[in-house]
């Protein structure tokens, strides 16, 4: 048996090995042998319709197997009765168990019977126990979960959204899986994203508030900030003052000064309160509060929606910022420009501040392209606007306030170069609207000028117009009333000049350029040399009438000369360099053309009225038997005028001035007596017709020697040497021996300013005392005047000469 199954059984072959029937039942025989299945066969009999030759091969198998069971059946036998008998044995032995086992039952269920009892009480206790105790942990967490929503509803009331968020955090995460309740759970499910969305609504709302807001605290934080640079300028401008005035002390005085600048802190509101913490998102001073930003940041943040909120925000903030970039075409832009910039600086303190204390909310590089874009906007702005302006003052207004936003958005990184660009490259409009605006305030002063000396009653008024310009000639305050040497048109000049340079000097400081000095001196010079020497130039030659007007300008340019250099002096130290170095570079004075016009113009008019004296001298009898004693009339009358205008002169014309003066005059008086002896109208003269001339010149020579207490003794001489030409040539007449003025060195010494051709001329006109009608019958015989006779000699050899 166990052979059998350990090799490949083979059914017994068909008799009749040719047919498929006997074949067919050889395969089936083989395959129940083998232990194979047997569903082929069957369907294969099914699908064939041949049932029954299945049934019957498997009946033919059968039978054929039978005589093997017999033949095992008498092979183990033996082995089957000894079995039988072992079980019966057995069968006691179980009976006897079995009683047994009954006794031990019985036994059992006796004593088990109490304790089976009190397990199952046991066991129920204990599920009530498990019962009571899932209930507790259930009910523990129904009252947390309870709680949690208790304090959220809470915060939502309360509008604290983020503890909101974490107790809704906590809910889900911790609770909302765990909740015994389906209903409970279902409605969590269901309320919790809505909590969410309404506080995503909320936050929103609020910081589309804060944006609103925010726009006029930006405006207000900018005008604040920008007038807090301004008073710090103010600060700095009056400390440079201080030193400036000490520096001139320093110089001015033979002992040591000691000053001492005073700093101070400048503890204005805009300083790092923020960098290491946002208390709270305020800015101290300044007032502006973020916490609602923050706050919608830290929200989103927790609401998982960081990068949204950084995109809307930064969407939001450009927005805003081309909104400010708008120019109002109703309002004026000089009305308006502090608002434009105000708005722009604070706009961007804000940014600064947000970028320094949000924790990444806005990236540095997002705030370098808004300022580039704002950068670009404000210079195209100030471009046009620069473009249209014509007068002077708005230029310099919105200039200051540029610069002022320049210095306040510095202070935050902010690079400004191209706003200082901007204007720079307006420097050379601005200076031309300045001058044509100052062309035009000198004209209508000089054209109110009633050339009439200054007078001055009180001390401010002497301050105001005499000491503000350094215009005194003496550290001694006047007596009061004060008349002053100059007209009002000299202080009221003054003021333009001054207001020039501080304007020319408030344009080019904070400009970005250091050293402006040359600049704003190159534009004084043009308003001087230009400008103003211009119009005094016009003035002289279109307006004065008269000697005393004349005089009054002549007096008015020696002052404005001093002026002058007051007006480098202040040039150098508003620009903030040493005055030794603006004396350097000093030029002459710049209004040389209108002094030398108005000096002349007063020369003229004072040539004129001598001419007018001078007239008299056709009353001089050329041929008088004896010299006049007291010098001919016309010359009495030219020195009392004379001295009546020194007089007068010099209560208003420096001694220099009076001396150029004079000295053009009293030259003038001797070409016209050279002049008469030279013209038509006399036809000769005789020696004492000359010798009255000499007198006449001595006159003249004792006025100009008369004037050494006025002028001084070197000016005195160059007055008399102003006579020179009449007093040669007087000199030459009554000379014993004029011939030597054919010696040239004698000539070079004492006859310098004659014109040999005037000599001769001259000289043959004068006649001597003999040389009368009818002389020659009376004097026939006599000798002729050796000086007569050099004199002939003299005219011949010059006549040869020539």
């Amino acid at each position: 048996m166990q052979s059998s199954k350990m090799r490949r059984k083979v059914a017994p072959a068909a008799a009749d090995g040719d047919s498929s029937e006997k074949f067919d039942q050889l395969l089936l025989s083989s395959a129940i042998c083998n232990n194979e299945d047997l569903g082929p066969f069957v369907r294969k009999a099914f699908t064939s319709g041949k049932p029954e030759t299945l049934l019957h091969h498997l009946r033919h198998f059968a039978r054929s197997k039978e005589s093997e069971i017999e033949e095992v059946c008498k092979a183990h036998y033996q082995d089957f009765i000894m079995a039988v008998d072992d079980l019966r044995s057995l069968l006691s032995d179980v009976d006897s168990l079995k009683s047994s086992l009954s006794n031990s039952n019985i036994k059992l269920q006796s004593v088990a019977g109490p304790l089976l009892s009190s397990l199952d009480a046991f066991v129920e206790a204990r599920n009530i126990s498990q019962n009571v105790s899932l209930a507790l942990e259930s009910v523990r967490k129904c009252v947390k979960l309870a709680d949690l929503c208790s304090r959220a509803n809470l915060h939502l009331s309360n509008n604290n959204f983020y503890m909101a968020l974490k107790c809704v955090d906590s809910i889900e995460g911790e609770f909302i899986d765990k909740t015994p309740s389906s209903t409970l759970r279902k409605m969590l499910e269901k309320q919790i994203p809505e909590i969410r969305s309404y506080i995503e609504r909320k936050i929103n709302k609020e910081f589309g508030d804060w944006l609103v807001e925010i726009r006029v605290v930006s405006r207000n934080l900018g005008q604040l900030a920008i007038g807090q640079a301004s008073s710090a300028r103010q600060r700095e401008e009056e400390l440079r003052i201080k030193q400036r005035q000490a520096e001139e002390q320093t110089r001015l005085s033979l002992r040591d000064c000691v000053y001492a600048l005073e700093e101070e802190d400048d503890d204005d509101g805009l300083g790092d309160q923020g960098k290491d913490g946002y208390n709270n998102g305020s800015s101290g001073v300044l007032g502006f509060d973020l916490t609602s930003l923050y706050r919608a940041y830290h929200i989103h943040q927790t609401l998982g929606l960081e990068d949204r909120f950084r995109q809307y925000y930064f969407e939001n903030r450009k927005l805003q910022l081309t909104s400010d970039f708008q120019v109002s075409s109703m309002t004026p832009f000089l009305e308006s420009h502090q608002t434009f910039f105000a708005q722009i600086a604070g706009f961007f303190i804000v940014e600064d501040r947000v970028l320094r204390t949000s924790g990444g909310l806005i990236l540095k590089m997002d705030v370098e392209n808004l300022w580039e874009t704002a950068v670009s906007k404000m210079c195209s702005v100030l471009e046009d606007q620069f473009s249209r302006m014509q007068t002077a003052n708005h230029l310099l207004l919105i200039k200051d306030y540029v610069s002022l936003l320049g210095v306040t958005l510095r202070r935050y990184g902010y690079p400004v170069d191209p706003l200082l660009d901007v204007l720079s490259k307006h420097r050379d409009k601005y200076h031309e609207l300045l001058l044509s605006d100052c062309r035009k305030q000198i004209g209508e002063v000089l054209a109110a000028d009633k050339f009439e000396q200054m007078l001055m009653k009180k001390e401010y008024e002497y301050s105001m117009n005499v000491l503000s310009f350094q215009l005194q000639t003496s550290d001694i305050t006047p007596a009061f009333p004060f008349v002053a040497p100059f007209s009002s048109t000299v202080p009221d000049c003054c003021r333009i000049v001054r207001s020039f340079i501080e304007d020319s000097v408030s344009f080019m400081s904070y400009g970005g350029q250091l050293e402006f000095y040359d600049v704003v001196k190159k534009y004084l010079d043009r308003l001087l040399n230009e400008v103003l020497d211009g119009a005094l130039l016009k003035l002289t030659n279109t307006s004065i009438h008269g000697v005393s007007q004349a005089m009054q300008v002549a007096a008015n340019m020696v002052v404005l000369e001093r002026a002058c250099d007051f007006f480098f002096r202040h040039a150098a130290q508003l620009s903030g360099i040493p005055l030794r170095m603006a004396e350097r570079g000093r030029r002459q004075f710049p209004l040389n053309n209108a002094r030398d016009a108005a000096e002349e113009m007063l020369s003229g008019l004072l040539k004129a009225k001598v001419d007018g004296f001078m007239t008299l001298i056709e009353n001089v009898n050329w041929m008088a038997d004896e010299p006049p004693q007291s010098g001919n009339e016309f010359v009495n009358e030219v020195i009392i005028y004379l001295e009546t205008l020194v007089s007068t002169a010099q209560q208003i014309l420096p001694a220099k001035v009076l001396k150029r003066v004079l000295q053009d005059v009293l030259s003038h008086i001797s070409e016209k007596i050279v002049g008469t002896l030279l013209g038509d109208s006399v036809k000769r003269f005789n020696v004492n017709a000359v010798m009255g001339i000499d007198v006449d010149i001595r006159l003249l020579e004792s006025f100009a020697d008369n004037q050494a207490s006025l002028l001084s003794e070197a000016d005195a001489n160059q007055l008399k040497t102003a006579l020179s030409e009449g007093r040669q040539l007087i000199n030459l007449l009554l000379s014993n021996h004029p011939e030597n003025f054919l010696n040239p060195v004698i000539r070079e010494r004492s006859y310098n300013a004659l014109d040999y051709r005037k000599v001769i001329a001259i000289s043959e006109k004068l006649r001597d005392p003999s040389d009368r009608l009818f002389g020659t019958f009376g004097g026939r015989g006599l000798k002729q005047n050796p000086k007569k006779k050099s004199l002939d000699i003299l005219i011949k050899r010059l006549r040869d000469v020539s």
